[in-house]
């Protein structure tokens, strides 16, 4: 192993705090005097299908520690996603059936690689402790934590001075999660800044079952593309790890311009003298569209390659600066027994939007158009016949409809 001064060095890039101060470094010496790897772990909950850019924050700093020669241990949150991590959440989330969490977690273990690969790293789900978990244990497990502490979590400040609801499962999630670090025996656990409550149960928690004292590592929150709220699937405003090239482009090339250095920093492997150039470049006066070109063919390039990347961008400049359509356009064939079908309905029938209320959102922004024509009425948008017709809907996206007859 590096020396600790060296370790150090590398773990604090882009890195918020280390608490307790001065612990990692006594951790550290004594990996390297007993040639013990650390036990390093960050969690994930699979509430979606997908990973985005927001989770890879946490990953490349996992990555790090497998670099350095420590042990990663990626819990996959099986049974924390069914209660749903209240951080940052101002109501209670949706609980999710068993099936979908399962659905959702096959794709995560996918997706990990796509980040990780090719070093080496551990995926344990947490079901494997909680699953047989009596419910004398769970008794157990919540004796450990008084309700007074617990308040002292914003979130629950916050909604407690608002009059909200919390309910009582959600108050179990901090004390879940700090129970996968005794499991595991983590030295050290990786989360967002939105996490540092639940780190530092993680180590009031392993302190109350005998277990050595867990590090706490926070890192920045990825912003997402709108730039007003931290990346996150259920706002929409992420881009995923395994979403086409163009999606992927055209998404980073719609990122605020404040965002650019930021998303160099965060998710590319940039040195930060090569950030440092190009944040004065454009202090300068340079034309940060270039910046935002670079930065796409970057990250698509990441997750598929450098082809890819070109491709995307040129798509990317042919559709949305000439106007023009992109090379290939996926045919949605669609049945209706309704004379003239609505077209709200027909797109969220076949997952172009989550609802039809979704895509009378995009016609009421003038975002959708049918045959080169804006939608303006979504009450009035019907298709009429069963020719094949050119749908347009957001600023990339692209479908030909065809209704079949029955």
């Amino acid at each position: 192993m590096l020396s600790v001064d060296k370790q150090m060095e590398i773990i604090r890039e882009n890195t918020v705090e280390i608490l307790p101060e001065g612990e990692l470094e006594k951790k550290l010496a004594k990996a390297i005097a007993t040639n013990t790897p650390l036990v390093v772990k960050q969690g994930f909950d699979p509430t979606a299908p997908d990973i985005h850019l927001g989770h890879t924050v946490g990953l490349r700093k996992l990555r790090q520690f497998a670099e350095l020669g420590h042990r990663v241990i990626v819990i996959v949150g099986d049974y924390t996603a069914q209660v749903g991590d209240p951080s940052g959440r101002s109501a209670t989330r949706p609980q999710l059936a068993i099936e979908e969490v399962e659905a959702n977690a096959t794709t995560y273990l996918q997706q990990f690689s796509k980040v990780m690969a090719p070093l080496k790293f551990e995926v344990r789900r947490n079901g494997e402790w909680f699953a047989g978990m009596s419910f004398a244990n769970i008794l157990r497990l919540a004796g450990k934590m008084t309700l007074a502490r617990m308040l002292e979590r914003e979130d629950f400040t916050k909604r407690w001075k608002a009059e909200a609801p919390i309910s009582i499962h959600e108050l179990l999630y901090p004390l879940m999660q700090a129970y996968d670090s005794v499991a595991i025996k983590a030295d050290v656990e990786i989360g967002a800044t939105e996490q540092k409550f639940n780190l530092l149960t993680g180590r009031q928690i392993q302190e109350a079952y005998g277990v050595e004292q867990q590090v706490a590592l926070t890192l920045p929150v990825l912003e997402g593309i709108d730039g007003l709220q931290r990346m996150s699937k259920s706002i929409g405003n992420y881009i995923g790890v395994s979403e086409p090239p163009r999606e992927i482009f055209g998404k980073v090339m719609s990122i605020p311009d404040r965002l650019i250095v930021p998303y160099f920093q965060l998710v590319t492997n940039y040195t930060q003298a090569q950030i440092e150039k190009i944040d004065a470049a454009m202090k300068a006066g340079e034309n940060p569209v270039s910046y935002k070109k670079e930065l796409g063919r970057v990250i698509v390039g990441m997750y598929y390659d450098a082809q890819a990347a070109k491709e995307a961008q040129g798509e990317f400049e042919r559709v949305v600066v000439e106007k023009g359509l992109p090379d290939e356009i996926p045919t949605v064939v669609f049945t209706s027994s309704e004379s003239n079908p609505w077209l709200p309905r027909v797109m969220a029938d076949n997952n172009l939007t989550t609802s039809s209320g979704a895509a009378i959102r995009l016609i009421d922004a003038g975002a959708v158009y049918l045959d080169g024509k804006r939608v303006s009425n979504a009450k009035e948008a019907y298709i009429v016949d069963h020719e094949p017709h050119l749908l347009k809907f957001g600023k990339r996206s692209f479908s030909y409809l065809k209704w079949r007859i029955e």
